[in-house]
Order: C-alpha cells, then structure tokens, then sequence
C-alpha cells in the first residue's frame, strides 16, 4: 500500500497539526491523483505539516518586495549605483577582486565553491551563501553577525582576509574616476560627495533588488497546476510532512531565519566551526548557524556552512539519517561547550525514491540565472 508518509510514528506525529489520519492509496497513480487535487486549493487548506511541539506553522509563499530602513529606499539609480560598486574591484585592497568574486550571478550569486576564496587568492573557513533574497534576512553572514546589509557589507570588504579594503583608499580610487562615479553618486544621493556610508548604501539597495519568486514552484503557487510534474508535487508534499524540513524551512523564503547545530561542528577535530558561538560566547550557541533559505538551492552547492556536500543527495541522506549526534569522549563529559545537535532533527525513514522526489522538489524552487555580460564599472588603468 502506497502511505503518504510511510512510517509516520506517534513521534513523529506529535504536533499541533497531526490530527487527521494518513491517507493509503493502492497504488502510487492514485497517491498522485489525491495529491493533485489537496494541493489544488489554496495552501491555507494543504494538508495538515508535520511540526515539532512549540514550532509555528508559517506556510510556503511567494515573498514580496524586501524592506528597507527608513531613509535609504533602494531607488533606481541608487540600484545602479550599487551593481557597479558591486563588480568593482577598486573597493579590494588588491583590486584584483570584487564582491561579485564570491557572488556570481551566473551561480546563483554564490561562487560554486567548498569554501569562499578572499584577497591574494586566501581560502577562508565557510561557504558562500547565494544573495537572491537576501534583503528579506533579518541577520547576515552563517553566524548571523550582521544585522543588516550595509553591516555585512563594511565586514567584507574591511576584512583583511576577504577584500581587505581600506575605505579612505577606495573613497580616492573612486572619485578619481571623475567622469564616472561623481555623477553616479550625485544622481543617486543629491550630491557628488562620496563617502563609505554611500557606497556601502548602494551596494545594499542593489542587493535588496535580488528578489526572489520566478521559479516553478512559485507559479505553482499562482495557480498554474502543471509548473510541478508528479515527482516535484510529491515531494513537496514530502516537504511538508515526513521529511520534517517545514520545522526549520518555512515561509516564503524557506527559513525561520532562526541558528540551528545540525550536528556538523566537527567539535576537536578538523574542520571545527562553533558557530554562533564565535558572535555570542554562549554555551548554547556553539555548532548553530543560521537556517539558509532553499530558494535557488540547486544552484548554489556545494552546500552546508563548510561546504563539504557536493551532491543534493548526499545532503538529503545526512538528514534521512537524522544528522550526526556526536557522543562526548571520557575527557569531554563536563565540557559546557559540547555541541547538541538540535532535537528538531530525527530520522526520517524515507525511502530512496522518495528521497529522489524530495530532491526534485526542491529543484523546482531554482530561478532562471542572471547575467551581467558587460562588466557595469570603469576598467582600471594600467
């Protein structure tokens, strides 16, 4: 018999929405057709998601425009302003390197790499986060050290290790450019003056410009029935209930925007990342880091905060299994700072072809890539 969540146990049911009974279907064709119709209605009639106990239902959606702080809406020429800053290596130390370095448009905004690459060709320690979406994240950076865009802009390109840029050399570098820059900053703040605070402004309003919401997934949401073929609608369905993933990625960007230790922190041994920990110095806090939205999640492997995952079914095995749960050593039992991996994470039972539809699913939510063919910045001379 065909179950639409094969080994849902009372454990696994134990939530605010688990009430209705699962459904069986003789064969898979019919599973589909039951399917077809449920996910036909608005998502507030969805079928009922599995969630843990204190855990808010935020439905799936399609985000809307992102905000932005009092006083610096993201204009259009303040947006044009800051795909230049964008491409522009004079803002590295090297000027060899831009932000675009790390965040092509043509992977998702992230860089297709395991671990970034920073100035002088340095490899740093964590993963390169795609940037569709971003001016919806309330902190930045897998830690969650940035409370906002223009933060998390100053951090990168200060960073000696990242762009190592030094902000009274890039004011210069830029307002060398006299026929190019000036201008640009007075059409987008009034006035030619070039400061730090403006660049890191129009950086951040082109970046809350990367909106979200053009995949098949979101014209599903719009009506459009066939945007998900079966293996894409059932592992939606998946989503939602046995694979658990709704605890953690919900709402319209797929995340709670909450840290999380999914039990890779590598505590003593290589690879060792405490995390959140690093920002806060609590206890608690050592192996989270932030829930990544999964939109363009196809498009921006290799995936987890160290990049260590090349293939989406390696990751979708991990979580099947229930995530690492490191066992304390003799000389490690009255450590406060060993890492628990969340108890949001249990096994999940899933067969290999459901895996596989869960995979599609979560394909469908990738976006038609951007391309910036004609670099948007004066070339540097000699």
């Amino acid at each position: 018999m065909w179950r639409l969540s094969n080994i849902l146990t009372s454990t696994l049911v134990a939530t605010a929405f688990a009430a209705t009974a699962t459904p069986e279907f003789a064969t898979r064709e019919e599973l589909l057709a039951w399917l077809r119709t449920e996910y036909a209605k608005p998502p507030a009639a969805w079928p009922a998601p599995v969630l843990d106990e204190g855990v808010p239902h935020r439905e799936l959606a399609t985000p809307g425009p992102a905000p932005f702080p009092e006083g610096m809406e993201p204009t259009r020429e303040k947006k044009e302003l800051g795909l230049s800053l964008f491409f522009d290596p004079r803002l590295s130390g090297s000027q060899q390197i831009s932000c675009s370095r790390c965040h092509d448009p043509e992977k998702g905004w992230a860089d297709g790499r395991s671990l970034a690459q920073g100035v002088f060709m340095g490899q740093l320690t964590r993963n390169t986060p795609g940037l569709q979406g971003v001016g919806h994240h309330t902190s930045i950076f897998w830690d969650g050290r940035s409370p906002s865009l223009e933060a998390q802009a100053a951090a990168v390109i200060t960073h000696p290790k990242e762009m190592a840029g030094n902000p009274e050399k890039i004011v210069r570098r830029l307002a060398a450019v006299k026929d190019f820059y000036p201008p640009r900053f007075k059409a987008a703040f009034g006035d030619e003056s070039i400061t730090f605070e403006r660049i890191l402004q129009a950086i951040a309003a082109f970046e809350r410009g990367l909106t979200t919401g053009r995949s098949r997934f979101d014209r599903f949401l719009a009506g459009k029935q066939d945007a998900l073929n079966d293996a894409e609608l059932h592992g939606l369905h998946l989503f939602r209930t046995q694979a658990r993933c709704l605890n953690c990625h919900n709402g319209p960007h797929f995340s709670d925007g909450l840290s999380h230790n999914a039990g890779l922190t590598y505590y003593g041994r290589r690879f060792e990342d405490l995390g959140r920990h690093t920002v806060t110095g609590k206890a608690e806090d050592v192996g989270r880091f932030r829930t990544p939205s999964l939109r363009n999640v196809g498009r921006t492997g290799p995936w987890m905060h160290h990049g260590l995952f090349p293939t989406m079914r390696g990751v979708l095995n991990l979580y099947n299994a229930g995530m690492p749960r490191p066992a304390r050593k003799d000389h490690q039992k009255d450590d406060p700072l060993f890492p628990e991996t969340s108890p949001l994470l249990k096994p999940l039972h899933l067969s290999p072809d459901q895996r596989a539809d869960l995979e599609a699913f979560l394909m469908s939510l990738d976006e038609p890539p951007m391309r910036v063919l004609t670099p948007p910045f004066p070339p540097l001379g000699p």
